[in-house]
């Protein structure tokens, strides 16, 4: 495969996924967001520009480091329904360790917002559809920027599909970083320990699921510092 010149003025949309560690789908929803600068040629290919893909890289980067210094703790929550993020919301601000809550009820959205923010922990609601979720879970723990995050998903899916643990463990032990722009970067994330990146919890039959997923929360952020 023939190597991405990142000194040429301008990607593909495929160039600039590979670049990011994204779906295609993904780049093109953060053109239409203006998280990245893009144009299209009179023939209707996008074309994205180079300098807007390395300060998308180097935010990333800086907002990890900000976060480490000041103890600053995001979590990224995927949903299916409004009622139930607002639950999340609700809920969260009573926790013991705060957390800025990300949200989205679009499984593709919520994919450009994980590689955008690189959140401490990523929440799969259990309404989320099976497929969906698959879908999700194989693409976080595939992406060089976000397979060491940690995962909560429903038990109940997991066990419905005990193959995703496996998958997850497999994709970030053959993930090999595509570019050189994305070396300091893929040096950091290197440096976490080697930790499969699923977590559990039960969406049915407690009484008080958000003192559970608090704890879970809590939990998943240290295991990633230990």
């Amino acid at each position: 495969m023939k190597p991405i010149n990142l000194n040429q003025p301008y990607l593909s949309t495929r160039q600039s996924a590979k670049v990011l560690q994204v779906s295609l789908g993904t780049v093109q929803k953060m053109v239409e967001l203006g998280e990245l600068t893009a144009w299209k040629t009179r023939g209707g290919h996008r074309r994205i520009l180079t300098s807007s893909l390395n300060q998308q890289l180097r935010r990333r980067k800086v907002g990890m480091q900000q976060r480490a210094k000041h103890h600053q703790h995001i979590a990224l929550g995927v949903f299916k329904r409004q009622e139930n993020l607002d639950e999340m919301q609700k809920a969260i601000q009573g926790w013991v360790i705060p957390f800025e809550l990300i949200h989205s009820l679009d499984s593709l959205e919520g994919l450009m917002q994980a590689v955008s923010h690189y959140p401490d922990v990523i929440y799969l609601d259990s309404l989320i559809p099976p497929i969906e979720q698959l879908h999700l879970i194989h693409y976080l723990s595939k992406n060089i920027q976000t397979r060491r995050i940690p995962l909560l998903v429903d038990e109940a899916f997991v066990q419905l599909h005990p193959g995703v643990l496996e998958m997850a463990k497999e994709n970030g032990v053959h993930l090999k970083p595509q570019t050189s722009d994305t070396e300091a970067l893929t040096q950091e994330l290197n440096a976490l320990p080697e930790k499969t990146n699923v977590m559990t919890y039960s969406a049915s039959g407690d009484k008080q699921p958000f003192k559970q997923l608090e704890k879970l929360f809590i939990e998943a952020v240290n295991t990633v510092f230990e």
